[in-house]
């Protein structure tokens, strides 16, 4: 196949899938003001060179349509016949009202922001088909909103799923797609980019909803990490059948934080700014060890993670999934395990390097 053919064929996929995404998204209100002018503008064009005869262009007519149209009366581009005046006047009548319709509609399409809205349905409709290694958020109530404004806040790409409309308005975020539908669909999911998601978070009103996202999610995507909610505690064992990896329950996790900020305040003040992106001097960073890189199949001690990074790691959690609490030097670093690495920004941003540059 040369290269013209494939460029051809390229085009006209591209102009079909274009075509198709217009019909589709734009109103017919606006389809209206597009289609109506043109088609006058051809019916100008032709009518005047059927009336008027040869002498008069193809050219000739399309000029007198539009100067018709829009009723600038620049005269006439030759004589024109009883005829053809009789034409002029329809078609200066017909463009009178046509363009005040076309005008209106435009008008009420930006105020109203109809135009903005499908042209941002058209961008994220883009944006979700190269989107790879994000997240997903199914559910935008209280702690959907928290879940979601702490992920823009790390400049985390993530796709929000929302049955209401009204919630889905003027979204705050940066690096938010916001998409309207029914969460536990697969439709929703795959539409999501579910299949290339790194994670999936199911924060929706009810432990049926979430169980039932949970069961989808993983049955779509074996390998996709998913933390869900649970009110209820009959809920989390439900939960992890289904397939979720980590159940977060509010109630819980806001009665222990209680109880620690009572018990031990500093602990507790020292792990809140540890897992805070704006806070520089010192961070806990979970880094995977990627196969091949250098740090592979070497101790921690002669890594020199410590000695020349100054950072410390306080647990590795093996590809088997068991968790090695303070290991010692002598500890070898497996590929596709996770480092739990306590340190500066920088560095920590230095070893993730490092855990994924090829030996």
């Amino acid at each position: 196949m040369t290269d013209a053919r494939r460029w051809l064929i390229h085009a006209r996929s591209a102009f079909r899938k274009s075509a198709r995404w217009l019909r589709t998204n734009i109103p017919r209100r606006l389809w209206a003001a597009v289609l109506i002018p043109a088609m006058l503008l051809g019916i100008g064009t032709v009518g005047y060179r059927w009336i008027e005869g040869d002498h008069w262009s193809y050219f000739d007519g399309f000029y007198m349509t539009a100067i018709t149209l829009t009723t600038i009366g620049y005269g006439e581009t030759h004589e024109l016949k009883t005829a053809g005046r009789v034409f002029t006047i329809v078609l200066a009548y017909s463009g009178i009202f046509t363009l005040a319709y076309f005008a209106s509609e435009l008008v009420r399409a930006v105020v109203t922001g109809e135009l903005k809205q499908t042209i941002g349905r058209k961008w994220v409709d883009e944006k979700l088909e190269t989107l790879t290694g994000h997240l997903i958020v199914c559910g935008y109530g209280r702690m959907g909103k928290i879940v979601c404004a702490e992920l823009d806040r790390q400049k985390k790409w993530f796709v929000l799923l929302d049955k209401s409309p009204e919630l889905l308005k003027d979204l705050p975020y940066t690096h938010c797609l916001a998409i309207q539908g029914d969460a536990t669909t697969d439709e929703m999911l795959r539409k999501a980019g579910i299949e290339r998601a790194r994670a999936l978070i199911t924060v929706v009103g009810t432990d049926a909803d979430n169980l039932y996202i949970t069961l989808s999610a993983r049955l779509l995507n074996s390998k996709l990490l998913i933390v869900a909610r649970a009110e209820e505690e009959d809920a989390e064992v439900k939960l992890r059948k289904v397939g979720a990896n980590k159940i977060i329950s509010p109630y819980l996790a806001g009665g222990h934080r209680v109880v620690q900020a009572v018990l031990r305040p500093a602990v507790l003040h020292f792990m809140e700014l540890a897992t805070r992106p704006e806070f520089l001097d010192l961070q806990i960073e979970e880094i995977r060890i990627a196969p091949g890189s250098v740090l592979a199949t070497q101790s921690l001690r002669h890594s020199r993670i410590h000695a020349d990074l100054g950072i410390l790691v306080v647990g590795i959690v093996r590809p088997n999934g068991d968790l090695l609490y303070n290991p010692p030097q002598d500890t070898i670093i497996e590929a596709d395990s996770v480092m739990i690495a306590l340190g500066q920004r920088r560095l920590l941003d230095q070893l993730e390097k490092l855990a994924t540059v090829p030996a």
